[in-house]
């Protein structure tokens, strides 16, 4: 696994998500409980960024067509058929790295 380094635990509030950049892709990191999670920042449906969308808790609403997720699994709520692509995320003092090279998908 190759981690990288994406931001600092300051710069990402609990209940909230941010955008970024690692590497080549474009990953969403949410930030539930102190616990942050890593997605792929596109709905599976038609490709809209879900940075776009609304956090509310632990579910994400995509703004395209209102799919919404469970963030700290990445399953689909609606439709539940449907998952998020997640990145481990490790957590090194202050620093939060993400690997985007080993990508999952939990159905």
């Amino acid at each position: 696994m190759t981690f990288q380094p994406v931001m600092t635990l300051d710069a990402l509030w609990i209940g909230e998500m941010i955008a970024c950049s690692v590497g080549d892709k474009r990953v969403l990191l949410i930030n539930i409980d102190g616990n942050i999670h890593a997605y792929a920042d596109v709905c599976p449906h038609m490709r809209t960024p879900l940075s776009k969308g609304s956090l509310e808790g632990a579910v994400l609403t995509c703004a395209t067509h209102g799919w919404v997720f469970d963030v700290r699994s990445g399953k689909g709520i609606n439709p539940a058929q449907t998952c998020l692509t997640r990145f481990p995320v490790l957590v090194e003092g202050s620093d939060v790295l993400v690997d985007i090279e080993q990508s999952s998908i939990e159905r």
